[in-house]
């Protein structure tokens, strides 16, 4: 929003702002803020930063937890959700006593990877779309504990309120694609959100009612510059869980919130270009992908095990990559075919935008951490050349699930679950750590948390087990 002090400060006087709320990313992709007043915005602060305890989200431990936030100028937005005029900037992380960035900002990890892409000369820049899916329910229950582990949605569309009586348009299960008022009883919240994002300089491409029928909506974003993309993710999360709020409602992105019914995903759409041109198209080629696209794919569905251990990093996670739903569960590219972990868009046929996407990832990812394994899978595609179909991985545009038990085996499969991307990212991470984009420790510590997330998961009993098991 601002290329420079001057432009910000004369925002903020001439907006009237009087608070500054300075938001930033800890490493499970969660957003926290301090907010100052308009009076402490000076230049002093770009140099000295806002200090906060890196402990108590994790960064660090409490015997060296001080680090400072300086704000990007650049990521300024006007808050729509507070009451007192007040300027939002997203922030970077850095060590409280040598000023020097933290390794391990979320969003200085995705910017080393951007960096490396440019020193590879395979291009110098990467674009990014991700798709955002979420459903939008009226009423939230949950309770965990000793002997109770319970949970309650409901949604002002569902089927299963019909018999209760009320206004009778409803929307059956697997049947929200596109739904049209009255059914389609979201529409307005999906409107403000669109207005609140579009007011703060975040784009839009489209909006609608997705499969889910108890309150599933997509809003996507054209395509954007990699950082930019990052950041419109948790900006989005925010901007649609605030202004659900505000209607008494509630959205989440959780994978899974519902048995039987269609899951959330996030797929990114991903292009690189060099000098303005569109390294992954090639007119002549089968599918319009260049051999550089083909190399990025392979490294993508090589690599996709143990990407998913950052795409995909919740036990829930899991429950929505299973057979039966538009949710891939096979390594393998394809035009059009939405069961493939990469899919070709038959749309997307001109140079400028001719691109593919990554449909395994859903939104419980940090968006940096995500975008930055990606990225580093398909350079790494790139560098070793890895042909996708030299290893298995298509394309197919056939239904898979019409050929027989023993002819899909032939076809790598996804993880079924967050202990075996784990264990697939512990025995390949190597690509990762190439350019010092990510670290050893770093990507230690988070196989240890997400294993002991895992195993909290696993030792609870299910409310389903007792209904099964409870009599033997």
């Amino acid at each position: 929003m601002f290329k420079n002090f001057t432009e910000a400060q004369t925002y903020i006087t001439e907006h009237h702002i009087r608070q500054v709320d300075l938001k930033f990313c800890d490493l499970w992709g969660a957003w926290h803020h301090v907010t100052i007043t308009a009076r402490e915005f000076t230049p002093g602060l770009f140099a000295r930063g806002v200090g906060f305890d890196g402990s108590s989200v994790g960064f660090k431990s409490v015997r060296a937890g001080d680090m400072v936030l300086i704000p990007d100028l650049g990521t300024a937005f006007l808050d729509p959700f507070w009451e007192i005029p007040t300027l939002s900037f997203i922030c970077d992380i850095y060590e409280a006593d040598t000023r020097e960035p933290f390794s391990r900002d979320p969003r200085g990890i995705a910017r080393r990877a951007e960096i490396y892409l440019c020193q590879t000369g395979i291009a110098d820049q990467s674009i990014w779309g991700p798709e955002f899916e979420f459903y939008v329910f009226s009423n939230v229950q949950f309770e965990n504990g000793v002997n109770t582990a319970c949970y309650r949605l409901d949604s002002i569309e569902s089927a299963w309120k019909s018999g209760t009586g009320g206004h009778g348009h409803y929307i059956a299960l697997h049947e929200g694609y596109h739904a049209i008022p009255p059914k389609d009883q979201l529409y307005n919240l999906r409107a403000e959100m669109v207005d609140h994002l579009e007011a703060l300089g975040l784009p839009v491409k489209y909006h609608h009612h997705e499969v889910g029928g108890p309150g599933q909506c997509e809003i996507e974003t054209p395509l954007m510059e990699f950082l930019p993309a990052a950041d419109a993710a948790l900006i989005l999360k925010y901007v649609t869980k605030m202004t659900a709020l505000r209607m008494g409602l509630s959205v989440t992105f959780l994978p899974k919130p519902l048995y039987g019914e269609a899951g959330n995903g996030m797929h990114f759409h991903q292009l690189l270009r060099l000098k303005g041109q569109n390294v992954f198209y090639d007119p002549d080629a089968p599918y319009h992908l260049s051999p550089i696209a083909r190399y990025y794919i392979g490294g993508l569905l090589f690599h996709a095990p143990a990407l998913l251990a950052f795409t995909n990093p919740t036990t829930n996670s899991y429950r929505r990559l299973v057979p039966g739903f538009e949710a891939p569960v096979n390594c393998f590219f394809s035009s059009g075919n939405r069961s493939a972990a990469i899919r070709i868009p038959k749309y997307a046929t001109e140079p400028e935008s001719f691109r593919f996407e990554f449909r395994p990832p859903d939104a419980t990812c940090n968006p940096y951490l995500a975008m930055a394994a990606m990225l580093m899978a398909g350079i790494d595609g790139i560098r070793q050349q890895i042909d996708p179909s030299a290893h298995g991985f298509g394309p197919i545009d056939d239904d898979i699930f019409s050929w027989p038990p023993e002819r899909r085996k032939s076809i790598k499969s996804l993880p079924t679950s967050l202990g075996e991307a784990l264990q697939a990212l512990e025995a390949d991470h190597d690509f990762l750590l190439a350019g010092g984009v990510f670290t050893p420790d770093l990507i230690q510590d988070w196989i240890r948390r997400k294993s002991a997330e895992e195993a909290q998961v696993r030792l609870r009993p299910h409310p389903y087990e007792i209904e099964l098991y409870y009599s033997v």
